[in-house]
């Protein structure tokens, strides 16, 4: 869910940091600088001021695997707090609680750290297209998809992001040519998401609507991270500042959309509206800070490895809590999809000359 868009945001400004190396500059500003490296860029002092006492080896060492696991439990059990937010409210209302509390956070965070939001025009309407497709159209489908399908069913096709992102970036990026292992995992994922779906049986027993809008939402995260990708490498902002920003135009969308096809609640139910809360302030804003600081601290590659927990999570805690149906096709469809994912994303070993 969230990893896409932090995925996008960080692998567009990291393409500065690229460029600053080729062109032989020793050290590209903080702002711009590659998630992993050592300048002190303030997303990384954002999430790693609380630490203290020790060696930066040793918080390094036994801080970030809890990091890594409670992110892992916070995106997966996004997928089940959309489903409790849907029983109270409509589809649009949870959306619009779920950004309007995470922008609220890493506004308080931007604030906290004394930062600003971007300044130029150009940067404003590129972020309001990428708001749209990594946060409001992406949000509000799986809202809609879980109206009808299972939280289980929701979280195996949000793993698909990649394999979406691999198939358009061949198309929009000319930088990236499929090679053998990358086609191949394109093949093998949506293998596995034909084995979720039961195609054997004739898609018996799914709701092609609700799977199909979960699979537009994860659609939409590919085509956001293509977006960002080309037209905001190199800007000169933290991503705190341009996350805030990004979902602050996404809460102003919603907030203009939501009154024209919702009425407003008649009641305001706890169970609901806590899952709600949860969703926005903890699965789309700290998870936000949480991430940028496994990027800053452990890199983008081992960071992005939650991308194969967050079905695992999801399907545990829909079963276990929701009492959701789990046939046999669906874990096995899962791990069929998340090896293609994997395989789409990994790259062939150098050899030594």
């Amino acid at each position: 869910m969230c990893y896409a868009v932090v995925r996008s945001i960080v692998e567009a400004m990291s393409i500065a940091t690229r460029a600053a190396a080729d062109s032989g500059n020793a050290e590209p500003p903080a702002s711009a600088a590659a998630p992993h490296s050592s300048s002190t860029s303030s997303i990384t002092a954002a999430t790693t001021s609380g630490d203290t006492g020790g060696s930066p080896a040793r918080r390094r060492a036994y801080g970030w695997p809890l990091r890594f696991a409670v992110l892992s439990l916070i995106w997966g059990f996004s997928f089940l707090f959309i489903k409790v937010g849907t029983n109270g409210f409509a589809p649009l209302q949870v959306t619009l609680g779920r950004v309007g509390f995470g922008a609220a956070v890493l506004l308080a965070m931007l604030a906290l750290k004394r930062q600003r939001l971007p300044r130029s025009a150009r940067t404003w309407a590129h972020l309001t297209v990428a708001a749209f497709f990594l946060n409001a159209l992406p949000f509000s489908l799986f809202a809609y998809a879980e109206l009808t399908i299972p939280s289980t069913l929701a979280g195996i096709c949000n793993a698909t992001s990649p394999l979406w992102g691999m198939l358009l970036s061949v198309v929009a990026l000319s930088e990236d040519r499929p090679t053998r292992r990358r086609v191949a995992g394109l093949g093998i994922g949506f293998l596995g998401v034909l084995t979720v779906l039961g195609a054997w049986q004739g898609f018996a027993g799914t709701d092609l609507a609700g799977t199909a809008m979960a699979l537009g939402a994860s659609l939409s995260y590919a085509v956001g991270w293509i977006y960002v990708r080309r037209t905001l490498a190199g800007v000169q902002h933290s991503h705190l500042s341009m996350s805030g920003a990004q979902l602050l135009l996404a809460t102003l969308q919603l907030a203009v959309v939501t009154p024209l096809f919702t009425s407003l609640p008649t009641s305001y139910p706890v169970i609901p509206l806590l899952s709600v809360v949860a969703l926005g302030a903890l699965g789309t804003g700290f998870a936000f800070l949480l991430q940028y600081g496994l990027v800053a601290e452990i890199g983008p590659t081992t960071a992005q490895m939650v991308t194969y927990f967050i079905p695992v999570i999801a399907t545990t805690a829909g079963v276990a809590l929701l009492n959701e149906q789990l046939s046999w096709n669906t874990p096995v469809g899962a791990v069929i999809v998340l090896a293609g994912a994997a395989l789409t994303q990994s790259k062939p070993r150098r050899t030594k000359p």
